[in-house]
């Protein structure tokens, strides 16, 4: 915490482990004994700690510590992640992500909502953009296999010839012993020559294995890697999303939230992404799309009202040194309802500035357009000054399972948007009808046969429901005003980088 205590080290008790030159350098760590006194009137502090005995000096040598009591960059800190939680910015982060944990936990539980663990691993992609860590053994098993000798197509074309000349012997030696059969060395060398045809097809068989191996990989005739030599016998990748899964629960047990870690594969290295990140995705039975929306806006406004009240010193560290209007945009947010608009809407206002010539963006605006950053912050915070809530979006820049509006044009989606980053969550009533469900996958160009248990839930007691993703990170950007999503997470992970 910020909160300091002022400790009096009387000479002779600092002489016992070294002097003051072993006690003061930034870095070092102690465990003091002493009595708590009042300090005189008018004094910064109530209490300070007359000491009277130092347990333990962890020496700290100043000459070499990178960490300075001035201002360091976060670069640099980056640079030292086994020391960065000691810089003040990042405790109080971790503080705050920490509270913001609780508070997610605090407001699904207390309204009724199961915590479900989804799998890490996984063998579908819920968002179908193919950006997936895959998970596989098949390299450490390519080291096993590198050392074995290859089989050349010129060996398998003379071992597969081999065999059929001996097949031919073998049809000669059967024909000549059925002619004589009172001649009993025929039927002997018919019958050797049936055990070398054994024996040459067994050869053969070994040769073919040899020779799917490229790289030290078995592959089928197309190149392809042969994933049944694989761990779990399919392509297998950490999951993108705990959605599919969490989906299931809620169908079977109602109101359920999943809280955990997703993996994107994406070559991002923008200050909005990461490698590995938090999710938060509650799915809601019995729920629409008005309903959804409303969850999602009660969830952030909880969320920031718990921080406010139970943060306060390392918001208002926040508020000093990262950004001044911290405290006041998470005041706002807590007390006050979101705007809504539809994405029609949100279109017609942003070409209405372009038009003006207030502001002219980096991306056109357009119907139909997948809304950027710089649009979803100008809706934000010039445009409406608070959170606002864009919904029925063009079903071509959304998922296959967000329900089809009767405008065949649009479907029943939403995104949060927030000052400061743009979308903090996305959500959607899902496509509870089979025929339409299987139409909009095979349109995604996805194998319907991976997702079968997604359709038997439209084929066995459908059930209406909705649902929402936040990642975690992006809600931490939001109540600390801190430009770069790898501040926020303990260690982050990006593109080269998975230090520690």
């Amino acid at each position: 915490m910020f909160d300091s205590l002022q400790v009096m080290v009387p000479k002779e008790i600092a002489e016992e482990v070294g002097g003051l030159k072993a006690l003061v350098p930034t870095g070092t760590s102690v465990l003091v004994e002493g009595h708590l006194e009042a300090t005189p009137e008018g004094t910064k502090q109530a209490v300070e700690l007359k000491a009277t005995k130092v347990v333990h000096v962890g020496p700290c040598d100043a000459a070499t510590y990178p960490i300075a009591k001035k201002k360091t960059s976060y670069e640099f800190l980056r640079e030292k992640m086994h020391l960065r939680p000691r810089a003040n910015t990042i405790g109080a982060v971790a503080r705050i992500r920490n509270a913001l944990a609780f508070a997610t936990h605090k407001f699904f539980q207390e309204n009724g909502f199961l915590y479900v663990h989804t799998p890490i691993i996984t063998a579908s992609d819920c968002e179908g953009a193919g950006e997936m860590f895959q998970v596989t053994t098949l390299l450490s098993k390519a080291k096993e296999l590198s050392g074995q000798p290859g089989v050349s197509q010129e060996a398998l074309a003379t071992a597969r010839k081999a065999v059929a000349d001996a097949g031919d012997e073998v049809k000669a030696a059967k024909a000549a012993a059925a002619a004589n059969k009172e001649d009993k060395s025929l039927a002997a060398a018919s019958k050797a020559a049936v055990d070398r045809l054994l024996k040459l097809k067994e050869e053969l068989a070994v040769a073919e294995d040899g020779a799917r191996v490229v790289g030290g990989i078995k592959r089928l005739p197309d190149g392809t890697p042969d994933y049944k030599e694989d761990f779990f016998g399919k392509p297998s990748f950490l999951t993108v999303s705990g959605q599919l899964q969490g989906e299931f629960y809620a169908c079977a047990l109602s109101n359920i939230y999943t809280f955990g870690p997703t993996f994107r594969a994406e070559y991002s290295y923008t200050a909005r992404h990461l490698a590995e990140f938090w999710m938060i995705e509650p799915e809601i039975a019995f729920c629409d799309l008005k309903d959804d929306m409303q969850c999602a806006e009660d969830y952030v406004r909880f969320c920031c009202k718990y921080l406010l009240d139970n943060c306060r010193p390392d918001l208002e560290f926040i508020n000093k040194m990262v950004d001044n209007t911290a405290l006041a945009r998470l005041e706002q947010v807590a007390s006050t309802p979101f705007k809504r608009v539809s994405y029609t809407e949100a279109i017609e206002l942003l070409e209405g500035v372009v038009a003006s010539g207030k502001k002219q963006f980096e991306f056109k605006v357009e119907w139909g357009i997948d809304l950027q950053t710089e649009h979803e912050r100008y809706l934000t915070e010039e445009i409406f000054k608070q959170p606002v809530i864009v919904y029925n979006y063009p079903k071509e820049i959304k998922a296959f399972y967000m329900r089809l509006n009767d405008d065949n044009k649009t479907v029943a989606a939403m995104d949060v948007l927030v000052p400061k980053v743009g979308e903090l969550i996305g959500g959607s009533q899902r496509e509870d009808r089979l025929d339409v469900l299987e139409r909009r996958l095979g349109e995604s160009g996805m194998d319907l046969a991976a997702y079968e248990g997604y359709l038997d839930l439209r084929r066995y007691g459908t059930v209406p429901h909705s649902g929402f993703g936040l990642g975690f990170e992006r809600l931490i950007l939001f109540a600390t005003g801190l430009d770069n999503i790898r501040e926020v997470i303990p260690f982050p992970r990006w593109p080269g980088n998975a230090s520690y």
